[in-house]
């Protein structure tokens, strides 16, 4: 493990990797956040201490919640495939100026992607920077079947 800390391409990796978790884990409370301001709550216990005529108007969706939760499943179908993809690229012992790159683009892809879907750009930008964070995310997995079969 300590050869591994001091891998710069391992470091990178973690610090990215690190960087788009802590993004996805902020998804969270800003469902809540969008669950208070806007009055939307999908579960009785949320508004149990309220009237029943309130409890009506609560218990409900709303659009922004909903975008919220869509953006925060897309960053599950897509980080979790780049945590595990980028580990395995990472112990290939890939050039660090091009591990850099693959690290950087997709991190800012998710970073870009989570402003467009909540901030309600116009496509294509949520859907460029999908495809961008996809993109890298094949090419490390091309990456690391190369090297598997080369063996």
């Amino acid at each position: 493990m300590a050869q591994l800390m001091e891998d710069k391409v391992f470091m990178a990796f973690s610090t990215h990797a690190a960087i788009v978790i802590l993004k996805m884990m902020l998804m969270g409370p800003m469902t809540a956040y969008f669950r208070v301001t806007r009055g939307s709550f999908a579960n009785e216990e949320d508004v149990a201490r309220k009237s029943a005529e309130e409890k009506k108007k609560l218990l409900r969706s709303h659009p922004d919640v909903e975008r919220v939760q869509r953006c925060h499943r897309n960053d599950l179908e897509n980080i979790v495939p780049f945590m595990m993809v980028g580990l395995l690229y990472a112990l290939t012992g890939p050039e660090l100026s091009v591990a850099l790159l693959h690290f950087r683009v997709f991190t800012a892809s998710r970073l870009l992607h989570t402003v467009a879907y909540i901030g309600k750009l116009p496509q294509p930008s949520r859907g460029l920077s999908y495809l961008v964070g996809v993109v890298v995310t094949f090419s490390m997995a091309y990456s690391v079947l190369s090297s598997a079969l080369l063996l």
